[in-house]
């Protein structure tokens, strides 16, 4: 009896490293610059776009993320927790092996919850 095959989307994929990445304190995903016009036609209808893309080979994953991050915080120690982070929790949840991490740091903000 052989082994049905299951195929797992983009949107999962890519659903995985949001959920992951709104769990880090002190990031958040950046909205996609204009220039990013292949993430902008990879977004599901009526969800903002991010500066997030998931690229798939076979059972290779590729993950390019475009942060923002809070002033004050390390950007190196934050960007290693968030490329750990959604490589475990890509790997864990679906059996495919992530090639990549890629982290940019696109602006650093204001906490949220500061005065301007």
């Amino acid at each position: 009896m052989a082994t049905p095959e299951i195929e797992i989307s983009k949107n999962v994929l890519m659903d995985i490293a949001v959920t992951t990445l709104d769990g880090i304190e002190g990031t958040e995903v950046a909205s996609a610059p204009l220039k990013m016009g292949e993430v902008l036609r990879n977004q599901t209808p009526g969800r903002r776009p991010r500066a997030l893309r998931v690229t798939r080979e076979g059972q290779d994953v590729t993950v390019d993320v475009g942060l923002n991050i809070e002033f004050g915080r390390n950007l190196v120690a934050l960007s290693e927790q968030v490329q750990q982070a959604v490589r475990e929790n890509i790997e864990l949840m679906t059996g495919l092996k992530v090639r990549a991490v890629n982290v940019s740091v696109h602006n650093v903000c204001l906490p949220k919850g500061s005065p301007a």
